[in-house]
């Protein structure tokens, strides 16, 4: 038996387009810098943390991703498209959560529901009513009767419904109890990670994206300072220890991030535990190596002051526990 369909071209057998690629992206609000070069790229498939202290850019990084605001310079591409030219496309194919979502709030849910459904010709309308009965959602509420919880699930439906390619959160679970924050990232999970639906996940709350992502970027300033696995971030940044009159040497390890004395120690987070380690030892230091969190990881990289021993933090906590490694 033969097929009538045509044999793929090379094209259409190529690999598809990154979910998102930003290449030297600037933006400026008047004289201030608010992206400064940054470069991004993020997998189709991929669950993608992006990280940054409120005011870093993070807000503005994603308006621009959706045809909201024009780069000053740059290149951006989302799902291949240029968003600035192509915004209605983009917003088709794109499914997002603000940390603030604005409803209609005297409609009930099913009328909101209903009249956003035209805009999407990929709705579903089946999809649309399972989410609602797995959210919970009052059909016959209004929106501004939902609770804060009821609301970000019914963003969430919005934004999912009608199959998007890419999700992108903006801190959506903000002003959400801790309860509420882990029940909207199992909806992530089982919703968009279980279909293969790229996500890319805005916060500053770590703990939340760290079960989740799949690699992270951490923006500070208009600037991406490390970009990478989320596993293999954990693996190469480290905090080495060693007694407190170490600290000057410890400082000039390369790859330091963050140098702080505790009481009788003294701690540095090196950006790759493989390169400081074996200079340490040369340096005649045997560092204990202690495991970081994301958090931890985070805070070096946008507080800590690399390779400044003078401006290190004094710190009049208890020594943490160590875990020495052969």
């Amino acid at each position: 038996m033969t097929s009538d369909r045509p044999d793929p071209s090379p094209a259409s057998a190529a690999t598809p387009p990154p979910a998102i690629e930003l290449r030297g992206v600037t933006k400026r609000f008047g004289r201030k810098p608010v992206l400064n070069g940054v470069d991004l790229v993020v997998p189709a498939g991929q669950t993608f943390a992006f990280l940054g202290r409120n005011g870093m850019g993070k807000t503005t990084t994603i308006r621009t991703l959706l045809g909201l605001l024009a780069a000053d310079a740059g290149t951006v591409r989302v799902l291949g498209l240029d968003p600035h030219k192509q915004p209605l496309e983009v917003r088709r194919r794109v499914g997002y959560v603000a940390e603030d979502q604005q409803m209609f709030a005297w409609m009930r849910v099913d009328q909101l529901t209903s009249f956003v459904a035209p805009f999407y010709p990929t709705w579903d309308a089946v999809r649309a009513k399972q989410l609602a009965n797995q959210f919970e959602l009052p059909a016959k509420t209004r929106v501004k009767h939902l609770s804060k919880g009821q609301g970000v699930r019914l963003a969430l439906l919005l934004a999912l419904a009608h199959r998007p390619e890419l999700v992108i959160l903006d801190d959506p679970t903000l002003g959400l109890d801790p309860i509420m924050r882990k029940d909207f990232l199992r909806d992530v999970v089982t919703y968009l990670q279980g279909e293969r639906v790229t996500v890319f996940f805005s916060s500053h709350l770590l703990y939340e994206v760290e079960p989740v992502a799949d690699a992270v970027a951490i923006l500070d300033r208009g600037r991406v300072l490390k970009h990478a696995a989320t596993d293999d971030l954990r693996q190469q940044v480290k905090r080495l220890v060693v007694p407190a009159d170490a600290a000057a040497a410890l400082a000039k390890l390369p790859g330091v991030l963050d140098v702080t004395v505790n009481g009788r120690q003294a701690a540095a987070v090196v950006a790759d535990v493989d390169a400081a380690l074996p200079a340490a030892r040369a340096a005649g230091l045997d560092p204990a190596v202690v495991d970081l969190n994301l958090d931890e990881i985070f805070e070096a990289y946008v507080i800590g002051r690399p390779g400044d021993p003078a401006g290190r933090k004094e710190r009049a906590d208890a020594d943490p526990p160590l875990e020495r490694v052969a």
